[in-house]
């Protein structure tokens, strides 16, 4: 009787652990209506973007005003859940989030003044922390036949805003049936197709690492640069040989440099820490900010983040 019971608390133990895994390596979504959807409906706002004017959607007037969206994402939500993806609620984290100006917050060096903004997308980003962004599109047309849905959904990934994965189609005509039902309806027949496109994606990230970049800049007043030698090597082979060792695989790209400035693209880090929680690359770039701290180089390291995917890292001062 023990040896049963020892034996059905391990399968028990087992098979936690299976559904444990599979939901660590499913990605977590957002779902927001898109740019083209809001600028439709006349749900736009101006963004201040250091100084250029910038129409960027708002969102919480869209949830506010708008009555068939919650329902729409309510419905499209439903489906990834069936199938096993963690959502994150939009509409719960810009209320959590409603009390900030929808303008950029501003971060800047305490000598020179040098500022960084921060988009109102970027915001709910960095709140939220979805893996995945996922934008629904939508319009009704009227036939002989009843209403017609049309609907568009894209994913992206949030760090590095590229598009992953895309579907559409029209429901068939119908007049009886409230939108959200009808749009759900058409959704269904092409969400498994749209869904493995996503897992694809996701499932790369597992193996070769999440993508960001990563900004190296000097503030003026330094009197070093990226070619100033220590140790017998400039900085800028220094922060290569870190990127090296702490990149996944080793894997990372030099497209500019020059001895102000050095943009690294494709820079690839791991999705979780040993704690299992996501890295950004705020995170990972906080990394190369204490090595530049440290002995030999002992710099004055200002780090700074354009949305969960880009750091920049300013040396010289804070």
């Amino acid at each position: 009787m023990k040896h049963k019971t020892s034996l059905y608390a391990t399968l028990l133990l087992s098979l936690l652990a299976i559904n444990a895994l599979a939901q660590a390596n499913k990605p977590t979504i957002m779902i927001l209506p898109s740019d083209n959807w809001c600028e439709q409906r006349y749900f736009m706002s101006e963004f201040d973007n250091q100084g250029t004017k910038q129409k960027v959607p708002n969102y919480k007037q869209a949830f506010q005003e708008d009555t068939e969206l919650a329902q729409v994402i309510s419905k499209i939500g439903s489906l990834m859940i069936d199938r096993g993806y963690p959502l994150k609620d939009a509409e719960q984290e810009l209320k959590a989030i409603e009390a900030r100006t929808a303008e950029a917050n501003m971060t800047s060096s305490t000598t020179s003044g040098s500022s960084l903004s921060e988009s109102p997308l970027d915001k709910l980003k960095n709140k939220a922390k979805a893996d995945i962004l996922i934008q629904i599109w939508w319009k009704v047309s009227k036939t002989d036949n009843g209403r017609v849905v049309s609907f568009v959904l894209e994913a992206f990934d949030t760090y590095t805003s590229k598009r992953i994965a895309a579907s559409s189609g029209n429901s068939t005509p119908n007049s009886t049936d409230i939108i959200p039902e009808v749009l759900q309806s058409a959704v269904l027949s092409n969400i498994d197709p749209f869904i493995n496109q996503v897992q694809m994606h996701f499932d790369d990230m597992l193996k070769n690492g999440r993508e960001i970049v990563i900004t190296i800049r000097k503030w003026d007043s330094w009197d070093n640069d990226l070619e100033t030698e220590i140790d017998g090597e400039e900085v800028g082979e220094h922060i290569r040989e870190w990127l090296q060792k702490a990149t996944v695989q080793g894997k990372y790209s030099v497209s500019d440099q020059t001895e102000n400035r050095m943009f690294c693209e494709q820079v690839r880090i791991p999705l979780y820490d040993a704690n299992n929680n996501a890295i950004d690359a705020r995170q990972f770039a906080k990394g190369l900010q204490k090595h530049l701290k440290a002995a030999p180089f002992n710099f004055e390291v200002k780090l700074m983040t354009r949305g969960l995917g880009e750091a920049i890292l300013v040396l010289g001062e804070k």
